[in-house]
């Protein structure tokens, strides 16, 4: 059964009392997700961190003219709202920090003129890219190179999309920039490339932590559209002037870098103690939610020919540490069916499939939850009975059934990779902290206690938003290390804890799952 515990930490004045005199700070965090995104404003005393909402928005694909866009404009709009609420209220915020996902961009092209849409990274127009750049550039060079796993969308295969169709936007492009720096740039004026989100583009050197100059000129992609990079924790600039003026900011207010890309941000805020700078941590991390993010932070990128076997990646992490990792489909695959079934007038709230999961027959059926055919938008309760008659299984008979295969498979593929992480690392792991949106699903959290047999430290759930909203606080020198901001998060924030149980049953899973993944 899960147990809530609460750690309390202090921050101590040279005499080794709790200071008194630590004064309260806010900082603002926007947080783009693939389905929503929101403000979220944090107050910091210095030891602990509270968080007030103050808008949240939906957000995702747009499809004009057979491609899938994200809405730009209508997301600076949404982000101005919540920079309006800040102002508008008693506590004004002392820095403003952007994080979304990964890999997605926009161009800029002469006279700060924006050059379209942003393209959604789901959209089709990558097929074959991977196969086409390893034409090009061997497969084993670009890995050596950027130490990243190979995914269809990464940006690399994106601009080599464009450049296959000869888009005119790429010719016309002056900066290509992520898309937490061109959320960014349109808030500052200024054109920059955060690290953490740069790594996830499949053109950054992962050991000089610099932009390739072999990929580039191998792939034909033109590196001068690649902007200056800026470490996590960086000042970007001060809010651009009609910002200031249509949101009543203060003009003043700065802009500050966490690690933009979201992952980064959730790793930072894991509550959890490292083993010291060089060994790899006896704890790796789970960002559970659309997508599943499972690795560990370590010093540098581990870039072997084991971590090419398996496919793992190595993105940038903040102090120049790397998080070596695996992406894995997550609660898309339920998110999918969802949506499904909604559309057939079938509206379902987690709360209600959640026990009818928990009812369903044990290991009836299995998939891998990375298979290509899972990856658009569509409908999921198809690909997912069409997996399982094309590897000999039986169909799930209802809603249950399905949400219980996908979370069942899920638990699976997350036992796998801590295995090869083990196997990678050299280093026993010993404890799972999921943090993220995911951590509210107790199901989950309960099966992947018992496939890893390892405890499972559930929480926080806005860890995404708590790192942005730390680092910041730490850039305004409020806080030291990275250990200590964990402090903060672990004092601040309630986790709960799932012990395995059953473990047999899944050890006899395993084998099943091993050979599934072999065949798809």
């Amino acid at each position: 059964m899960p147990v809530d515990s609460r750690a309390t930490t202090f921050f101590f004045d040279r005499r080794g009392a709790p200071d008194p005199m630590a004064t309260t700070s806010y900082y603002l965090a926007l947080d783009l997700g693939a389905e929503s995104g929101r403000g979220l404003l944090g107050r910091f005393d210095g030891r602990h961190l509270t968080l007030e909402e103050i808008h949240r928005f939906p957000n995702g694909p747009v499809r004009m003219l057979n491609t899938l866009h994200w809405d730009l404009p209508r997301l600076f709009d949404e982000i101005k709202v919540a920079l309006r609420k800040a102002a508008s209220g008693g506590a004004k915020p002392e820095g403003i920090g952007l994080d979304t996902w990964g890999v997605d961009f926009g161009l800029i092209g002469r006279g700060d003129t924006i050059l379209g849409n942003p393209v959604h990274y789901r959209d089709s127009r990558t097929e074959g890219m991977i196969d086409l750049a390893c034409s090009m550039i061997p497969r084993e060079r670009i890995y050596e190179i950027t130490g990243l796993q190979f995914l269809p969308f990464n940006t690399a295969f994106q601009l080599l999309a464009m450049k296959q169709a000869g888009s005119p936007l790429l010719d016309a492009a002056e900066t290509m920039l992520m898309m937490p720096d061109l959320l960014g740039w349109l808030l500052t004026g200024r054109r920059a490339g955060e690290l953490t989100d740069a790594s996830t583009t499949q053109l950054l050197d992962a050991n000089a932590g610099a932009w390739s100059d072999e990929l580039c000129n191998a792939l034909g992609l033109p590196r001068q559209i690649l902007p200056e990079l800026i470490a996590p924790g960086s000042v970007l600039g001060t809010v651009r002037r009609d910002v200031a003026d249509e949101t009543g900011l203060d003009p003043n207010t700065s802009v500050i870098v966490p690690a933009t890309h979201d992952t980064g941000s959730a790793v930072v805020a894991v509550p959890a103690a490292g083993k010291g700078p060089g060994s790899p941590p006896d704890w790796c991390y789970l960002s559970s939610g659309t997508w599943s993010l499972m690795g560990v932070e370590v010093a540098r990128p581990i870039i072997t020919a084991e971590t090419y076997r398996y496919n793992f990646t190595n993105e940038g992490g903040v102090d120049g540490t790397s998080r070596l990792l695996k992406n894995i489909m997550g609660l898309w695959l339920v998110q999918e069916c969802r949506r499904t079934w909604a559309r057939s007038g079938r509206e379902y709230s987690y709360e209600d499939l959640i026990p009818q999961a928990e009812a369903a027959p044990a290991f009836r059926s299995l998939v891998n939850p990375d298979h290509p055919s899972f990856l658009p938008p569509g409908d999921m309760p198809a690909r997912i009975a069409a997996f399982c008659r094309d590897t000999g299984q039986p169909v799930p008979e209802d809603e249950g059934a399905f949400v219980r295969c996908a979370l069942e498979s899920l638990a699976l593929t997350y036992r796998w990779v801590v295995e090869r992480l083990e196997e990678i690392t050299g280093t026993p792991i010993k404890t799972i902290h999921i943090v993220g949106g995911g951590a509210r699903n107790a199901l989950l959290n309960q099966f992947t206690a018992d496939a890893t047999g390892r405890p499972v430290l559930a929480g926080p759930v806005e860890a995404t938003a708590i790192g942005n909203l730390l680092m910041q606080a730490r850039a305004r020198g409020r806080i030291g290390s990275l250990a200590d901001l964990r402090e903060v998060v672990a004092g601040s924030f309630p986790v709960t804890t799932y012990e395995p149980s059953d473990s047999a049953a899944w050890t006899d899973a395993i084998g099943r799952f091993g050979e599934l993944l072999a065949r798809s």
